[in-house]
């Protein structure tokens, strides 16, 4: 949900004269200095203000490197002093303002927002030094040394760590030294996977992980007891040229369970567990499935078993695999049916070795689920009115987990401040049943993936009140399937969407304008969508470790392709002088493309910069002159460029106001939109953001009605609206609401040489802030 609001009033305080301003600077300065947390620190101790790090070497080390090693050793500071702003230490100002036992509830909860102060006295520089020097031997400097150097002044202290380091030991070559054939043999075959390189500096972390890359490796082959920890490299640094020669080995005396390779002897499934069971009830019923047999327990919500054992790759009389184990648990979480998901190995009740039973033990969630939901929409527009929506969900509707989702939404709007009483209303039930499984004519195998395949129909129908102007109702019906490669990867491909929109009950003011703009009027005629699309997904920005993540949407779409072939067939060209028609609709043709492109840096201190390109362009062809009003770009907004009103920017240099009429926006076929953010920490669940917004949309082809609005490639950058602004977020993790306040800076329907107005910048002017400020309210962040 997005709400866009027009600022009213802003109110500007002047430097008063006689030196009141000069006053209040000095009581500004003396506030800052209270707020530095340096005026009750106990008597004799000082500050601790952070540590330096400086290396000294004699010999050349890259700059990247360097870098890398002074990170690696910043890492072993101890302890992290208290953290300011410009000389402001507010959560020490708290903690100190509260006073040594504070008697009243304001007091203690002052008390607990603050810090306390971290002293010179509290600080070990012998203890650190030691810790930076181990940290710097495990990246292959094997003979630093590092001393200290307290630095102190008047009331703080900080201290100054060198270490004289050498270029880091290089790895020379790796070798495989397991005495037993079996493993042997199985961790030769993935050698070439190493992540232990000749060549590469030593890294005890990556020493670390590739033990761990072996031990999964191996843990998918059946050796359920193997740990890391069973795997050792031996170093021998004997070489003169500051190379490490590594030999992997087996340790010794582990527990013969540790090499032997396991295979599934009984699988229990129960549905109605219970997490405050203690004792996990194993008398079930015996249900043969593709030649497997399984245990099940419970009828939870009645779902029937083969639904459940489709996801269950743990079987019995096969070898035990990690991955398979993985793919069970992911599989039956991501059905939607289940709150909890475990599953549990333990050895078989039989004397030999080398057999497991499976417990996977699932609470269901209920049944059926009713919510509702109501909010006040305000748009830029001055339309404002409230929403609301209605929704039952049935988790297993025919017993095969399938989940059935049944909306009504309806909303009302009018405005407020126009010079007409304007107003609509809408109505808008949905139906949306998911299949977890892919229903093809023919078999499609998906016992690789990790996630559940879905095959989604949607049935959905809006009716739309414009008073004094139309009706329009819209049948819409869409088959298709979405699945996920990886947790990075998701791919939605739609085989058919089918829409009609019909508009009835015209006005003659509303027919009037369309006469009067014939691109409008073929916009909004009745037309039939028969559309195909496919739409890929990257995000990696679930790795929460990466520093630099990234977010690729891509979407291609096509209309209208198959009933023109019909037409070329029976001797038809369809064309937008002689449309051809389904159903006594005409039929759109056109394709589509577009692609959200995003990328996200975040600091060390947990702000971030994100910046997002997005690029679109669509062409109407064959049977349509125009695309239909729902599939054309549209630019301005509060997930757009936030400086304007909502999708009034464009196209090309066309200014909408000269045709305004309150709902009626136009709409492009390409569009062009960048946005950058500077996203802050201010305390706690209160963030802050700086911005910079600008894009367009134009036309493929110069429209008389909207002179200006053709896409020229020697001119669209001349062409390009520009803002910028602040931002406040209230985030809660599980919601965020936005306010970005943003004004333009450059204006693309003005003359060419006086579309930048930075130099018409007045907060003063009441006038100026009432035309060009704007308050964005928004949920959640704009990309």
């Amino acid at each position: 949900m997005a709400i866009l609001q027009k600022i009213k009033l802003l109110t500007i305080v002047r430097p008063i004269k006689n030196g009141f301003s000069l006053h209040i600077m000095v009581l500004m300065l003396m506030l800052l200095s209270a707020c530095s947390g340096l005026r009750n620190l106990p008597e004799g101790e000082k500050l601790y203000t952070g540590a330096d790090i400086e290396l000294e070497h004699n010999e050349k080390i890259g700059r990247k490197k360097k870098k890398n090693i002074t990170n690696v050793a910043e890492g072993g500071v101890r302890p992290e002093p208290n953290r300011s702003f410009l000389g402001i230490r507010p959560r020490l100002w708290l903690y100190q303002v509260a006073g040594e036992n504070p008697e009243s509830r304001l007091g203690k909860w002052i008390k607990k927002k603050g810090s306390p102060p971290v002293l010179m006295s509290q600080v070990k520089p012998d203890v650190t030094k030691a810790i930076i020097d181990a940290r710097l031997y495990n990246i292959g400097i094997f003979e630093s040394y590092t001393d200290y150097e307290t630095i102190e002044k008047k009331r703080t202290a900080k201290v100054v760590y060198t270490s004289d380091i050498h270029t880091p030991y290089t790895i020379s070559e790796v070798k495989y030294s397991i005495f037993i054939d079996s493993l042997s043999r199985l961790i030769e075959s993935v050698k070439e996977s190493s992540l232990v390189e000749p060549g590469e500096d030593y890294n005890l972390d990556i020493l670390k992980t590739e033990r761990e890359r072996i031990d999964l490796f191996l843990k998918h082959r059946g050796y359920f007891y193997f740990s890391p920890d069973y795997l050792l490299f031996l170093a021998d640094t004997a070489a003169e040229d500051r190379s490490v020669s590594l030999t992997l080995i087996l340790k010794g005396g582990i527990p013969e369970s540790a090499i032997t390779v396991y295979c599934i002897k009984n699988v229990f499934i129960d549905q109605d567990y219970s997490l405050s069971e203690e004792v996990v009830e194993r008398t079930k019923d015996t249900v043969r499935h593709r030649n497997n047999v399984f245990r099940i327990r419970g009828s939870g919500m009645n779902i029937k078993p083969e639904a459940i054992l489709n996801s269950v790759f743990l079987r019995k009389g096969e070898i035990y695999s990690r991955r398979k184990h993985n793919i069970t648990l992911n599989r039956l979480m991501s059905m939607g049916n289940f709150k909890f998901v475990q599953v549990k190995l333990f050895d078989s009740d039989t004397s030999a070795l080398g057999y497991l039973d499976v417990d996977i033990l699932m609470t269901s969630m209920t049944k059926r689920s009713f919510r509702a939901e109501m909010d006040i929409v305000t748009k830029s527009n001055d339309f404002t009115g409230p929403r609301m929506n209605v929704s039952l969900l049935n988790r297993n509707i025919f017993k095969g987990a399938e989940l059935l989702y049944v909306a009504m939404a309806g909303s009302y709007e009018a405005q407020f401040g126009g010079d007409e009483n304007l107003y609509s209303f809408s109505l808008n039930p949905n139906l949306e049943l998911t299949f977890p499984r892919f229903i093809t004519p023919f078999k499609i195998r998906t016992e690789n993936s990790i996630y559940i395949p879905k095959t989604i129909v949607n049935l959905s129908y809006n009716y739309l009140r414009r008073v004094k102007y139309f009706d329009m109702q819209t049948i819409q019906f869409g088959f298709g399937y979405r699945w996920r490669e990886s947790n990075l990867k998701e791919h939605e491909l739609n085989p058919f969407t089918l829409s009609n929109t019909s508009i009835r009950n015209q006005s003659a003011e509303f027919s009037e304008l369309l006469e009067s703009n014939p691109f409008l009027k073929r916009s909004y005629e009745e037309q039939f969508i028969a559309a195909a699309n496919y739409t890929f997904v990257y995000d990696d920005q679930v790795l929460p470790h990466k520093s630099l993540q990234t977010y690729l949407r891509a979407s291609v779409e096509s209309a209208g392709n198959l009933f023109s072939l019909g037409n070329i067939i029976s001797g038809e060209t369809p064309s937008p002088e002689n449309s051809s028609s389904v159903l006594g609709s005409v039929y759109s043709q056109y394709a589509k493309f577009s692609l959200d492109s995003r990328v996200f840096y975040s600091f060390r201190d947990k702000n971030k910069i994100a910046v997002r390109l997005f690029t679109g362009v669509a062409k109407p062809y064959g049977n349509s002159a125009v695309l239909p009003y729902a599939k054309q770009f549209f630019s301005g907004g509060s997930n757009s460029i936030r400086a304007f009103h909502i999708n009034s920017v464009g196209p090309g240099t066309f200014n909408q106001d000269s045709i305004s009429i309150g709902f009626l926006q136009l709409g492009g076929e390409i569009k062009l939109e960048a946005n950058a953010e500077y996203r802050f920490n201010i305390y706690r669940f209160f963030k802050g953001a700086l911005f910079v917004d600008a894009g367009n949309i134009w036309l493929n082809k110069s429209n008389p009605e909207t002179p200006g609005s053709a896409f020229a490639g020697d001119k669209f950058l001349s062409e390009l609206a520009a803002g910028t602004g602040i931002g406040i977020r209230i985030d809660l993790s599980f919601f965020l609401l936005r306010f970005d306040l943003a004004m333009p800076l450059r204006k693309p329907w003005l003359e060419d040489g006086n579309r930048w107005v930075i130099d018409q910048i007045n907060f003063s002017d009441p006038e100026w802030r009432r035309d060009n400020l704007i308050l964005n309210v928004a949920i959640g962040y704009p990309f």
